[in-house]
């Protein structure tokens, strides 16, 4: 699926000079050569945005929710004070060219069907990328019309509701959404029982801010902030 060891979260940035999920924070990572994670929204005038959270609050502050916008009003924004805008995937992937794997993870939505149908028309003829959702019914709907996709389960280690914890531990989740991988929150990695029902899947790992916390001996794979990371040379 992948063969770089780390992920470079919402490319690499540091939200000042360099804001998250924008082509210059892309543009870093595939000068270093990671695998870029992403996240993708629809938006009203169905185009497909790299942005991460639901509300513009946090990263434009203005109060206004970016898929009941269009887009030629979002462009228009800029992000933290600078001159970076919300991208579209599009952009991204003719910035990339297939040069490193794309990590695009769908963000929850009322239009699933219209999401990855205008996705998988951005992709056609795109084949470096992976995808993932914490929405187990997006995972199913991709694979289930694009099986050859590879498509992962993304898991917290805390849900809202007692429900969804009880969920979280059994299988039935896993079988329904019909994944190939799990992308994973790092604090389940010292739930035992967990990670045994996980065990045969690969599993990248969410997210990691220190080096430290970087097992290079073992098949897990890191979305990380903070890069670039590298592994440091041991002597003989």
């Amino acid at each position: 699926m992948l063969d770089s060891k780390i992920i470079a979260h919402r490319g690499v940035f540091d939200n000042e000079k360099i804001i998250e999920n924008t082509i210059e924070s892309f543009k870093k990572a595939i000068h270093y050569h990671y695998p870029i994670e992403l996240d993708i929204q629809l938006t009203e005038d169905n185009e497909i945005v790299v942005f991460h959270d639901d509300n513009l609050k946090r990263l434009c502050n203005q109060d206004a929710i970016v898929q009941k916008m269009n887009y030629s009003d979002l462009k228009k924004i800029p992000l933290l004070g600078t001159k970076s805008r919300v991208p579209l995937l599009k952009e991204v992937l003719e910035l990339n060219h297939d040069q490193v794997c794309i990590d695009i993870e769908i963000k929850p939505t009322k239009r699933v069907y219209d999401t990855i149908f205008y996705l998988m028309k951005e992709l056609n003829g795109y084949h470096n990328y992976i995808m993932k959702s914490f929405d187990p019914r997006i995972i199913r709907t991709i694979k289930k019309n694009y099986p050859d996709v590879s498509c992962g389960l993304l898991i917290h280690h805390k849900y809202d509701t007692r429900f969804l914890e009880l969920l979280l531990h059994t299988s039935f989740i896993l079988k329904y959404s019909k994944c190939d991988f799990v992308a994973i929150s790092k604090k389940l990695l010292k739930n035992k029982k967990i990670m045994k029902k996980l065990s045969k899947y690969p599993i990248l790992v969410w997210t990691i801010k220190e080096k430290d916390e970087i097992d290079y001996q073992n098949k897990l794979t890191y979305i990380c902030n903070n890069l670039p990371y590298k592994k440091e040379k041991t002597s003989d």
